[in-house]
């Protein structure tokens, strides 16, 4: 069965192609596997630990790092990969219940989020600040 989507709705138009997208991370780019039932609270922790994991470095920001859909999240890709780190990344504006329930997990209310094997690091603020003082590095290598 055909859907549309009408206007400029990308959020819509990525839950609307979902079902055809395989779950994996392809080319740093995670996708949430899909549970059959994200009914409890405990069915979503499990996805969100699963997915802080999918990558040793994991970074979840609006849009993708070739095309970040806000300027923090620019900023963010831009200190990464500034500093030669390879990340996987996970559009949060393409699953609203990862961007919803990420903040609760990991008790940070905003994004850009980065985890190093499913520890919160911080956001843009702790990431820029790391990699003025020259520990950013060191932050992620700790965690590895």
């Amino acid at each position: 069965m055909a859907e549309s989507v009408k206007g400029s709705n990308p959020p819509e138009v990525v839950k609307k192609l979902a079902p055809f997208s395989q779950s994996a991370v392809t080319s740093g780019v995670a996708q949430a596997p899909a549970p059959k039932s994200e009914s409890s609270k405990e069915q979503l922790h499990a996805r969100l630990a699963a997915l802080t994991n999918q990558a040793p470095v994991m970074a979840f920001i609006k849009g993708s790092p070739d095309a970040p859909q806000c300027g923090f999240s620019a900023k963010f890709c831009k200190i990464l990969t500034d500093n030669n780190i390879e990340f996987g990344h996970f559009n949060i504006l393409s699953d609203e219940s990862v961007r919803n329930g990420l903040k609760e997990y990991s008790n940070w209310p905003t994004y850009p989020q980065l985890y190093v094997k499913g520890k919160l690091v911080g956001g843009v603020d702790i990431v820029k600040q790391l990699a003025e003082s020259g520990d950013l590095l060191d932050s992620i290598n700790d965690n590895n």
